[in-house]
């Protein structure tokens, strides 16, 4: 079940982070052998949205203020209002900007999770343990720890 093309045993990580590298939200746990939209329907991510306990957001975009924040994404996502997904083929400035911009924030998550492991060597090895709920903790333990560090260093900026 937790094959993945690898052919290896993968489990999926989910994480929303931002450009400061604070982690918002994480889910793991997931079969590696499953798409990025079946792990979105497994996911709790819009949980906190829809219970009201999501980070406030606000900003304007062409003079209309919007208030609810948003996922940029690749392709394979639904066409929901709460994504953004990549333009393939960008053909004008005003396009070319946009992309160029949305790489480089899709970009904080890689760079988060690799803080995360160059701070945590047990999450860059492969896994000894075989219980994905041992697995899961470690995982959440050295997030938490992440942000901690992170809300620390966050007085020097």
């Amino acid at each position: 079940m937790y094959q993945g093309r690898s052919k290896t045993a993968t489990i999926i990580l989910e994480v929303v982070a931002s450009k400061d590298l604070w982690i918002w939200h994480s889910f793991f746990g997931t079969p590696g052998s499953l798409n990025d939209t079946n792990v979105l329907q497994r996911s709790p991510m819009f949980d906190d949205i829809c219970e009201g306990r999501a980070p406030e957001v606000s900003f304007n975009v062409n003079g209309n203020r919007y208030n609810i924040g948003y996922y940029l994404t690749n392709g394979i996502y639904p066409k929901w209002a709460a994504f953004i997904p990549a333009i393939k083929l960008p053909q004008t400035a005003k396009q070319r900007l946009f992309t160029r911009k949305q790489e480089s924030y899709r970009k904080d998550v890689e760079r988060a999770f690799g803080v995360l492991q160059a701070r945590f060597a047990i999450i860059r090895q492969p896994a000894l343990a075989w219980s994905t709920e041992i697995l899961w903790k470690i995982i959440m333990a050295c997030i938490i720890m992440h942000n901690m560090i992170v809300e620390d260093e966050r007085e020097n900026y």
